[in-house]
Order: structure tokens, then sequence, then C-alpha cells
């Protein structure tokens, strides 16, 4: 909130804005001037204090929201929002990290299975956008250094492999369907410089189903933009009802 958010909104204005890792209530953050933008929220707070949680704010009406995926034990940490529109579902999700030492390997691996389960459901009415951080760097090209790092949270096997589950369930890696260049990241540890040196992983995704991708006519990382760890990713949409149909 100190850092450029307000710049980047009120600069951008973009219609849906999908934040993770919030770590905070809606009473505890001033979003008046967000407000006067038209934005109104959505907030996911984890039961623990400053941890985790989600928030959308958008600027276009939407049909309806729910919080988190229907699973007791995977909702306490309010890691998924979905929100309704006419033509499709928007999930803003915050997929568990798998910490050092790959102490949550097997719990991120449960969520992997029970998250693609939910989105496979919403999608059999309406197309799904899944927008988040994933923490995980699907293939090679989407880190700096994949040979030292592949048996490290974020690209473990287990890990990626949950991602190649949701592309064969049907969603799009939206950003390299338009670029298959190397290294375009999306986050960077704050040690060793690693931001100025571009030593980073693509965590950060909007994966679409299929039957929408003829909506998306752009996907693009703001590397530019500081603040934070991560970077923004973006998609541009032009609604077809016709295509969808």
């Amino acid at each position: 909130m100190n850092k450029g958010l307000r710049d980047y909104l009120e600069t951008e204005l973009p219609d849906i804005v999908c934040l993770q890792e919030t770590k905070a209530r809606a009473d505890q953050v001033d979003t008046l001037w967000a407000e006067s933008l038209g934005y109104e929220f959505v907030w996911n707070s984890a039961d623990k204090a400053g941890y985790s949680g989600t928030s959308v704010w958008t600027r276009q009406p939407m049909l309806k929201h729910t919080l988190g995926i229907g699973a007791d034990e995977h909702d306490r940490e309010g890691r998924v929002i979905t929100t309704t529109w006419n033509d499709f579902h928007l999930v803003n999700v915050y997929t568990p990290n798998s910490q050092r030492g790959l102490t949550r390997l097997d719990y991120r691996c449960q969520w992997d299975a029970a998250f693609l389960t939910y989105v496979e459901q919403l999608n059999r009415h309406k197309p799904v956008l899944i927008c988040g951080d994933l923490n995980c760097a699907h293939q090679e090209i989407d880190l700096a250094n994949p040979k030292a790092n592949r048996k490290n949270a974020g690209f473990t096997d287990q890990e990626r492999s949950g991602l190649t589950s949701m592309a064969d369930a049907g969603f799009i890696d939206s950003f390299r369907h338009f670029d298959d260049s190397p290294a375009k990241y999306t986050w960077w540890t704050y040690r060793s410089d690693a931001r100025a040196r571009n030593i980073g992983w693509r965590l950060d995704y909007f994966w679409v189903s299929n039957r929408f991708m003829p909506c998306v006519v752009d996907a693009r990382i703001r590397n530019e933009i500081l603040g934070s760890d991560h970077c923004p990713v973006e998609i541009d949409v032009q609604l077809n009802p016709a295509a969808l149909a």
C-alpha cells in the first residue's frame, strides 16, 4: 500500500485486480482512495492474523463471489476468491508454498489436487480464468537456475506436475500462449541483488480455459513495476459471447 500500489492503480485503472498474500483484514486497510476510483472489494483473510490472504478489487459489477473451495481443510488460510461474471469465473488464488526443506510439500500436493477439482467443476458451467501466485515455476524456461533448484520448493517434480495437470485439464498458460522467450520472471529474492541481475522465477500466472483464449488479446509481465518481490502480471480481455457459445 505504501510502495506504489496507489500509483499503479491510478495510472493503469485495471477493471479487476487480484491480490495475493494480503496478510490483512478489510478493516485494517484504507481503501477510500480506491473507492474514489470506482473499486469495490472482496476480502478473504486467513484465520491466522497477518498470514496469507487474498483480495479482489473490481470496477465492474460482478454477479456474485464465493470464498474458498468448499473444503474446510483448505479454506482456513484465505487463499481463494471466486468472482462470477456473465461470461466467466475469475479465481484469485494464492497457492501454498512447500516451504524450505519441503516441509509442506505433501500438503501442497493435496491442495493442488483439490484446487484442480474445484476449477474443473466451475469450468463445466462457464469458462474459468485462474489468476495468482501459484508458487511454482512450471518449466525450466521459467526460472533462471533450473538445475540448481530441481529439488527446491517451487520447482520440484511434484509441484510442476500439478501445473501440468492443469494444462492437461484444458487450461492455457496465457503468457506462454503469446510469449515463449526466456528470462521472463515475476518474482526475485531480495538477496544478492537478484532483481537487478534478473535472477528470478515465473510464479504468477493467468491460466485460462481453452475456450476462453480467443477472448484474451494480450498477456504480459510488468517487471518494471517495483514495490514487491513480485511484479504484476496482466491480461487484456475482449469479450466475444459468440466465441464462448
